[in-house]
């Protein structure tokens, strides 16, 4: 009698294993040793990638950016030092950007050390100017709040402050101190991504509450209600016929110059209302989104690298090799983990470099994983 066998299906072990390979074919040629290494950089370098190729459009300054800006961007950044600001902050940070994600590609680092070089410095000479434009339109950007402009300074501060310790680092070979300030550098900048999901949910919960207003100048309102074809301003704002300059009426309300910038008037803040309601709504909410975006960006990598200490030694002990090789004194002295000295080997297991400063065999293999 003839038997018949039923083809065995893989087990969820051999299953598993069989995606996990598949994955190490995608990451493996990319220089990641750890899958939660790719996964991570996935995720985040995506999130920039992606942000960053919808905004290359904004290059075409007049034809694209400013009728797809935010409804009363456009009146402050379509002339003057406001709009120069932002054309060089565009012009700047978006190809910063693209370098970036290419910096903490490790098969670059690993091969192609020159260009890893070179696009760094082009990085910190790009962010630093992209920085300096948006500290020109800092005085006018979402309305310019005076917590809006405290945050734009200080994620300026804090991103050129990483970009120099990650500069004077990597100067003195301490690799370990030079990844984690560039880390926290570029964590800091892309919280602007983060920012925009705050702000969207921000603007609905204002809306849903319909009690928030802000103030906008008479000729404010009189450009929006012309851009967008709103008829006339009056209707919605009478206050704006009293110019504070003048005492009787202004004789041609229609036109954006009749009105005084020192007259203002309270526009609701509504997400689904008119182009100027839509426009408060943004700008009353976009300093508060700023802080908690850079807040949330600047715990978020310390907690990253409180996780990954195995690869903060595995640099510190690269770098130990690389700075003997140099006659440097191991550790730098300064912001790269203490006064280490030749010899001092105990210190420096304490550290968690073990022996390398005896030359060992470990240090040197990981040294070479590094080099080209």
């Amino acid at each position: 009698m003839a038997s018949s066998s039923k083809p065995v299906s893989p087990s969820p072990s051999k299953r598993a294993n069989i995606i996990v390979r598949l994955f190490r074919e995608i990451y493996h040629p990319l220089g990641f040793k750890k899958g939660y290494n790719f996964s991570l950089f996935f995720i985040f370098a995506g999130a920039l990638l992606g942000f960053t190729l919808a905004r290359l459009q904004y290059l075409n300054y007049n034809g694209v950016y400013i009728p797809a800006s935010s409804p009363g961007e456009g009146y402050w950044q379509s002339d003057g030092h406001y709009k120069t600001g932002l054309l060089l902050h565009l012009s700047c940070i978006l190809p910063a950007a693209l370098l970036v994600i290419l910096q903490f590609v490790p098969a670059i680092r690993y091969k192609v050390i020159l260009f890893h070089r070179l696009s760094g410095y082009v990085v910190i000479l790009l962010v630093t100017t992209a920085n300096a434009g948006a500290l020109m339109i800092a005085r006018r950007a979402f309305g310019g709040a005076v917590e809006t402009q405290a945050g734009i300074g200080l994620l300026a501060v804090i991103v050129e402050v990483g970009l120099g310790l990650a500069y004077w680092n990597i100067r003195h070979l301490q690799i370990d101190q030079h990844r984690a300030w560039m880390l926290r550098s570029m964590f800091a900048m892309s919280s602007i991504i983060t920012l925009r999901l705050i702000l969207i949910l921000a603007t609905l919960i204002t809306t849903s509450m319909q009690n928030y207003y802000i103030p906008f100048s008479c000729a404010q309102i009189a450009w929006f209600y012309s851009r967008y074809g709103l008829g006339d301003p009056l209707a919605a704002y009478p206050a704006c016929s009293y110019p504070s300059s003048s005492s009787s009426p202004s004789s041609s309300l229609n036109a954006t110059n009749t009105f005084s910038p020192d007259t203002y008037v309270a526009v609701n803040a509504n997400f689904n209302g008119t182009p100027e309601q839509i426009g408060a709504s943004l700008d009353i909410n976009f300093g508060m989104a700023l802080w908690l975006a850079l807040f949330l960006h600047l715990v978020g990598v310390e907690v990253y690298l409180r996780l990954t200490p195995g690869e903060a030694r595995r640099l510190r002990a690269v770098s130990a090799v690389k700075q003997r090789e140099r006659g440097y004194k191991v550790g730098g002295g300064w912001i790269g983990g203490g006064e280490r000295h030749e010899g001092s080997q105990g210190r420096e297991e304490e550290d968690g470099v073990g022996s390398v400063g005896t030359g060992s065999e470990r240090g040197e293999r990981e040294a070479k994983e590094v080099m080209v």
